[in-house]
């Protein structure tokens, strides 16, 4: 029996393809060497070994910005440059030059890197990664504005910092202005802010300490804990407990989840508002200065060790009174737990 052949039509499409696909081979590995070239400068974006690497410096006058938006990567800044910006881009990936673009902008008083996809159908988990690392290393009084959109960011030694990610946490320390950080999935550390510190995540836990201006502090998914702030505190989480401690402002702290513990700094008689749905709350205030107190629960009871002079009807789930012939208002309120007013003592009222 003769063997049969293959009709015509299939051997001819066989071979369309086959030198389609050779012809596509190709074009890509001689076009790898002309992007990274048009891109970045000459040798300034180099691959080998299967990785990525590019590498830039510009001037920036004292004072001025850098400006980050990228499509992925982790992030790290660092205020140790004696002058101008130094960045690196790096990846493990040998595709990386086909993947994103970089444009660059600079001015003497700003510097900006901005990161795009080229394709924006890629795999949901190549599209979260992107396999980018992006050192930046800025004069220490440099302004900041870092996003991201795919990894954490770490930023140290800084005039002002602005920092936003989609998919990481955010760490900040040493920062000697003003501090604002939010992330949709991650925890968040703050320490060493000489400004007013504003951050938000819907992911995660807050811990802030040693902050010298305000703290705003806001959470849907974690608990928060603060330490030694001298301004004013504003803190909220849907999913956790909130603990303060050397607290120098007025304190507003709300949970839907869990238990308060504010202990105020020496001398704080500005107040404050603490209310949970699902815990108990403690606040240990300086017995020495003058506040009005209203504290209410609507499930266990409320005790006062400090010398409170009452208002109105005593009861167990309820103190209305004045310290020290009364002042700015503290109230505590509970749905879910007991009140304790308690004296501050050196150590947990430390500022």
């Amino acid at each position: 029996m003769r063997p049969r052949r293959t009709p015509r039509s299939v051997r001819f499409f066989g071979f369309v393809a086959l030198t389609a696909a050779l012809s596509f081979s190709s074009f890509r590995g001689g076009d790898r060497s002309v992007v990274a070239s048009e891109r970045s400068g000459s040798n300034e974006a180099r691959q080998g070994s299967g990785e990525f690497r590019l590498e830039r410096q510009f001037p920036l006058d004292r004072g001025g910005t850098f400006v980050l938006d990228s499509a992925a990567g982790r992030v790290d800044v660092v205020g140790d440059s004696p002058s101008g910006v130094s960045l690196t881009v790096t990846s493990n990936r040998e595709d990386t030059d086909k993947r994103f673009e970089f444009l660059f902008d600079n001015t003497p008083q700003s510097v900006k890197l901005t990161i795009k996809r080229r394709d924006r159908f890629e795999v949901f988990g190549d599209w979260l990664r992107g396999g980018l690392q992006i050192t930046v290393h800025v004069p220490n009084d440099a302004m900041v504005d870092a996003r991201t959109a795919g990894g954490g960011i770490d930023a140290s030694r800084l005039g002002n910092a602005r920092l936003r990610t989609s998919g990481g946490s955010v760490h900040a320390e040493m920062i000697a202005g003003d501090l604002d950080g939010h992330t949709s999935g991650g925890s968040i550390r703050v320490r060493d802010v000489r400004g007013r510190a504003s951050v938000e995540t819907s992911g995660g836990s807050i811990d802030a300490s040693d902050i010298t201006g305000s703290l705003r502090a806001h959470t849907s998914g974690g608990g928060i804990h603060i330490n030694n702030v001298a301004g004013d505190v504003d803190a909220g989480t849907s999913g956790g407990s909130v603990d303060a401690r050397g607290i120098g402002g007025r304190v507003a702290a709300h949970t839907s989840g869990g238990s308060i513990s504010v202990a105020f700094a020496t001398g704080n008689n500005h107040g404050g508002d603490l209310s949970t749905s699902g815990g108990g709350v403690r606040a240990a205030i300086d017995p020495g200065v003058a506040l009005s107190i209203d504290a209410s629960t609507s499930g266990g009871s409320v005790t006062a060790d400090v010398p409170v002079t009452v208002q109105g009807n005593l009861g167990r789930r309820k103190l209305q009174g004045h310290l020290n012939g009364g002042g700015e208002m503290l109230r505590l309120h509970t749905s879910g737990g007991s009140i304790r007013i308690s004296s501050a003592s050196t150590s947990t009222a430390r500022r």
